[in-house]
């Protein structure tokens, strides 16, 4: 994957990345449509499809709500680069399909970059910067759930798979 950068700080928590006022709505479009808007309120008409977040420490900390991952997904968000995750974010990201990466050098990114994510060999290439930066690859469970774009697609399409079988 490769996009724009778009950066924001540390502790960037659940109610910054969806507001809790917009939580009475599980339709993933009207989430996105509000994603980022207190920290930026901008950024939704800012940002392009396929374009890439780079955070500082423990992005996705507070509530554990799954609506955060799942506007940023929804809003065309390609994934998040940061030195830490909150735990409960880093399981609903992946949950969701959404790619997300510790990288402990992220501050050197820029907003405004251009860097490209090959997943498979654990590598952040800031193109913009000629830079080269190396993360540990996530688990190949993990990246299944990605490709499959999430918990439940990766669910049915193992059940798919296994009445095929039968």
């Amino acid at each position: 994957m490769q996009g724009k950068v778009w950066k924001f700080g540390d502790n960037i928590d659940t109610d910054l990345i969806i507001a809790a006022r917009y939580l009475n709505t599980s339709d993933a479009n009207e989430l996105a449509s509000h994603v980022m808007e207190d920290a930026d309120p901008l950024f939704v008409k800012k940002m392009h499809a396929g374009d890439i977040i780079v955070a500082g420490e423990n992005f996705g900390c507070g509530s554990s709500r799954e609506h955060a991952p799942i506007a940023l997904k929804a809003a065309g968000v390609a994934a998040i680069i940061a030195p830490t995750f909150a735990r409960i974010f880093y399981r609903n990201a992946f949950n969701m399909g959404l790619p997300i990466f510790e990288l402990q050098e992220a501050a050197e990114i820029d907003e405004g970059d251009t860097v490209r994510v090959d997943m498979e060999s654990g590598k952040v290439i800031n193109i913009s910067q000629a830079k080269e930066y190396h993360f540990t690859p996530i688990p190949a469970f993990m990246q299944e759930l990605v490709d499959a774009g999430g918990l439940i697609a990766y669910a049915r399409q193992e059940i798919t798979n296994q009445q095929s079988k039968d």
